[in-house]
Formats: C-alpha cells, structure tokens, sequence
C-alpha cells in the first residue's frame, strides 16, 4: 500500500489531534506514523526502504534523531530529496526555521497552541499536500 501521510510525531497527544483533524477530510486511509527520528530512517532507508510518501509531516523535537537530522538525510539522497517536507513543530526559534529551510524543507509551520486553530491547520495542510499538490 502506498504512503500517502508519514507522520514523524513523538507526542501522543500530538499526533492524535493530527490524525484526527486529517479524518475529518478522509486522509487518514494510508497514513503511518512513527514515534521517533530512528524509526524514521529506517522506514525510508532500512531493509523495507525505497517508500514514497506523498508528504511527510515531521516534528523538531524527536527523540532518537531530531527532526533536522532526518531532513538533511532525506534531502541529501537521490532517492528521497523530492519527498516533501513539512516541518509541524511549536518551535518559532528563528535558527531552527532558517536551518530547515537551508536544508530543503518545502514548509515550516508552527503549532497553533488553541484546538480549534491547530485542527485547522492540520486539515488545510493534508488537503493542500494529499488532494491538490501534483508531485
């Protein structure tokens, strides 16, 4: 089954929310998540590797590999350098939206602190990168 959301969230709540704003637009039907930066790489690079997604949905904070090192990594090999990237973490520190960019994220946004805001945001992203973005 093809990938169309991975989800990089650490956060159980987090990731909860996330996947239950992307129900509400049906875009959760091939969507994986994955609890940390490791697993992460392995996923796309480990024995099972060579996946595709059609976005990836990526937290900063990650325990294992940070969420910036598994950027660079995606975006440094042939094979997954046009996966698209967005960033979805509550970092607003200026470094670490100049780094991702540095390193090829296609989209760097911050979680909105209010529900009803970050549920939103998270329904516009899927439909925007699931429904409308051509690859």
């Amino acid at each position: 089954m093809d990938t169309g959301i991975l989800l990089i969230e650490d956060n159980d709540e987090d990731a909860e929310l996330t996947q239950r704003a992307l129900r509400r637009h049906n875009l959760t039907a091939n969507l994986v998540r994955l609890n940390d930066g490791a697993a992460a790489l392995d996923w796309f690079f480990g024995e099972a590797g060579k996946r595709q997604p059609q976005v990836v949905l990526l937290d900063l904070k990650l325990p294992k590999v940070d969420g910036m090192a598994v950027l660079k990594e995606l975006k440094a090999r042939d094979e997954t350098r046009t996966v698209p990237v967005v960033m979805l973490t509550s970092s607003k520190e200026d470094r670490d939206v100049e780094e991702a960019y540095r390193l090829g994220v296609n989209s760097y946004i911050v979680k909105p602190v209010e529900f009803d805001q970050f549920v939103t945001a998270v329904e516009q992203l899927g439909r925007y990168w699931v429904q409308l973005n051509q690859r």
